[in-house]
This record gives C-alpha cells, sequence and structure tokens, in this order.
C-alpha cells in the first residue's frame, strides 16, 4: 500500500500536507502530535496515546497489510493521524475500519475527507467491500456529517460508548459500501 505515498495535496483553504506512512522514525513526531491535541479529544482516543511505549511498539510492529497509518504534515509538524485496519481472515477480512485524529487547527479545511477518501481508493484497490467506523456522535458530529456526506450509512447506538469519568455517550457506527 505505501508505494503511492508520498503525496502532497491542497486544502480547501489553501494549506499544502504531506500524505506519507507512517513509520518506525515517525514514534517522536507522532506522540508530540497527540500531547498537542486537547485533553478532550486524547480522552477519547481509542488507544491510550499518552504512552509513548505504545507508539514504539507500533513502530516496532508495522505491518501495512493489517493496519496501514497516513500522517498528514506540515512542514516537519504532524496534523492527522488516520488508519486503515484490516482483519486477515474470519467474516469481517473484506471489511476495513478506519479511526483519525485531525488537530482541531485542521478541522473543516477538507483533511478527514481527503484522509477518508485515500482510504476509500485503498479498500477498493485491494478488494475490500465496506469500510465502517465508530464515532461519539455528540464529540465528533463534524466527522460523522462528513463520513455521511461521502456516502456512508448511519446507525445510531444510545449509550453504547463510555468516558473516562464513566458517563455513557451516543455512538454512531458508519458503513460505506465499496
Amino acid at each position: 500500500m505505501p508505494n503511492t505515498y508520498p503525496q502532497e495535496a491542497v486544502l480547501r483553504d489553501g494549506r499544502r500536507v504531506l500524505l506519507r506512512p507512517f513509520t518506525s522514525t515517525d514514534v517522536d513526531p507522532l506522540y508530540e502530535f497527540f500531547q498537542r491535541l486537547p485533553l478532550a479529544y486524547r480522552r477519547f482516543a481509542w488507544d491510550p496515546i499518552e504512552n509513548k511505549s505504545l507508539l514504539e511498539s507500533w513502530a516496532q510492529n508495522i505491518d501495512y497489510s493489517r493496519a496501514f497509518p497516513l500522517l498528514a504534515i506540515d512542514g516537519s509538524r504532524i496534523v492527522a493521524d488516520a488508519t486503515l485496519h484490516r482483519r486477515e481472515g474470519g467474516p469481517l477480512r473484506l471489511v476495513g475500519r478506519i479511526k483519525w485524529m485531525i488537530d482541531p487547527q485542521w478541522r473543516g479545511a477538507g483533511l478527514g475527507t481527503l484522509l477518508v477518501n485515500q482510504f476509500i481508493r485503498i479498500g477498493r484497490d485491494h478488494g475490500l467491500r465496506h469500510l465502517s467506523c465508530m464515532l461519539i456522535s455528540d464529540l465528533e458530529a463534524d466527522a460523522v456529517k462528513t463520513l455521511t456526506g461521502l456516502g456512508f450509512t448511519t446507525i445510531l447506538q444510545p449509550g453504547y460508548g463510555t468516558d473516562p469519568d464513566g458517563n455513557q455517550h451516543d455512538m454512531t457506527k458508519l458503513i460505506l459500501r465499496l
């Protein structure tokens, strides 16, 4: 998958980013990116991103066929991290799961759409039949809107997620048939 990268892209507001896969040399810049994110976003991350050893384990175990991590970079700063996850076998082997985190200063300029479109292309090129994503309905309402605009269908799961304080949140599952 990484053969078509790096790529430069221009966002709706004219800013440029470089898209390329995460590599073993990206642990420190990715850690810095995660630490720059507001606590309100970090606390809802799927993984404990404040734990640098987790990022180091990602770097030591890169397998682009199972998890394709794509970075958006402005100069030397990471401004978004998105990943397409795949299973090797089982009934969901043709379903890709996507997740991402975008610097709040880079939201609203089309970066999320750009990243998801990259995964749609990759998914189609690799024979996936669906892409899916699970988002916190209220916190990630803009992302839900972005994905529905790209053709994803939604399924609302009331009270499905729980924040670090134990409060329940509605979750939206989004699915795109490729």
